[in-house]
């Protein structure tokens, strides 16, 4: 195998499926459903968005665990990773004929969508401890982020040409973006196809067909859940990544559809997006570089700073400017701090276990995520989405207080001790 190859193929999937959280997310997609599909239901359609969110979520939040388990215990990691990434792929290219007054549809498609990304996400990180040590994991999972950054960036500048100028494609405003969304599916499933080809999975000692697995898996989720008490610094990782991931994922969602309830234009929204795109691709690596100078956790907690001031700053915001600003400190951080949580989460779970585990690291983080852009919602309906932002701040704090009491030496230790709780021992498989 070789190691070089097999990384670039790893990585060129976060290139691949990072023009669906650019382009769908957090720039294009945001703004045409409240102005298109919405275009009925006034003020009330970022609500809508927000909620379709949030019902995402909560479906990831029963979907993930189970999936995880099965993905383990039947080695199918890469074959559940393909069918998510294909019904976000559909989902997305879909999103083409959505029209004026469609909004239901839209809606499902925007569920589909987010279920069939977020979904792939699990299973591509779940990768990530077969394929490199683990004293290269920090370092490989920014690398990941940084070309996804750049990725996306790369297609969002396209697409921003597609809609702000869709003459140059011969098309009209509406067929610039339905363009733009094609894009993103054809770019998502092209670049997909080196993972699959060259990115090895690690098979369990004992497998069991898929079809089998689904009751073992449920099985192993109840092990899983009274195991959790076996790694108390895994389990306090957990509740601190809840937290902080609620407020980085909120930013991530609703960024667009605050500065437009402030008044900012889309051309600005758009392109400050970009520029937090291109500002997190060395940012993402340069935190990969200092986490193995100061250490990981050290470098997180940098960034969870940093995001208490973006929260503080983004309540204050009123001009285009101040936005681009906030872009800017946003891609310093975003993709370092992502890519520092996936890492060290690598270094706490037992080994043989990646996909159950990161299916319970989904868990918790689309646990948050379905939290936030809900009160999102909801507080934009009462007419006060400047206090939804600021209330950010509680999660970045309470994550950073909780991760101080994560000892990862010591988590490290206890998923080395847990040989025995490997899944292939378990004697459901014989039978």
């Amino acid at each position: 195998m070789d190691q070089k190859k097999t990384v670039r193929a790893w990585v060129l999937y976060d290139w691949a499926n990072s023009a669906y959280s650019t382009t769908m997310v957090a720039a294009v997609l945001p703004i045409f459903f409240v102005s298109v599909p919405g275009a009925g239901v006034g003020d009330a359609a970022a609500s809508y968005w927000a909620y379709s969110q949030s019902a995402a979520m909560l479906l990831l939040v029963i979907l993930s665990p189970i999936l995880g388990a099965v993905a383990d215990v039947s080695g199918s990691k890469k074959k559940l990773l393909g069918a998510f990434m294909l019904l976000g792929v559909i989902s997305t290219a879909l999103y083409a004929l959505v029209g004026e007054g469609m909004l239901w549809f839209a809606v499902v498609l925007t569920l589909l969508g987010v279920v069939g990304n977020s979904g792939a996400n699990s299973f591509y990180d779940a990768l990530l401890p077969g394929i490199v040590k683990p004293e290269d994991r920090d370092r490989v999972s920014a690398q990941g982020y940084a070309y996804g950054y750049l990725g996306g960036g790369l297609l969002l500048a396209v697409n921003l040409m597609m809609v702000q100028k869709p003459e140059w494609f011969g098309l009209d405003d509406l067929g610039g973006i339905r363009l733009a969304f094609l894009s993103v599916a054809v770019w998502w499933l092209v670049f997909s196809i080196p993972l699959f080809r060259r990115v090895p999975e690690t098979k369990p000692t004992t497998s069991v067909p898929m079809g089998r697995s689904v009751g073992l898996a449920f099985r192993r989720l109840g092990t899983t859940l009274r195991s959790l008490r076996n790694y108390p610094e895994l389990l306090k990782y957990l509740i601190a990544f809840w937290l902080f991931s609620d407020g980085i994922g909120t930013i991530i969602r609703m960024a667009t559809l605050y500065g437009e309830n402030i008044g900012i234009g889309t051309t600005h929204l758009i392109t400050a997006l970009l520029i937090t795109q291109f500002v997190g691709f060395p940012c993402a690596i340069l935190f990969g570089k200092l986490a193995g100078r100061f250490g990981a956790k050290s470098s997180l907690y940098a960034a969870l700073c940093i995001y208490v001031v973006i929260t503080i700053l983004g309540y204050f915001m009123t001009t285009a400017l101040h936005f681009y600003l906030l872009a800017v400190m946003v891609g310093f951080v975003q993709g370092g701090s992502q890519a520092l949580a996936r890492s060290i989460f690598t270094r706490l779970i037992p080994v043989g276990r990646e996909a159950e585990y990161f299916g319970f690291m989904s868990v918790w983080n689309k646990f948050a995520g379905m939290m936030g852009p809900a009160v999102f919602g909801y507080v934009n309906m009462i007419g006060s989405s400047r206090l939804g932002i600021l209330a950010l701040i509680a999660f970045f704090v309470l994550g950073i207080a909780v991760l101080m009491f994560v000892d990862l030496d010591k988590g490290e230790r206890e998923a080395a001790r847990a040989d025995g709780d490997v899944p292939p021992r378990d004697p459901a498989l014989s039978l």
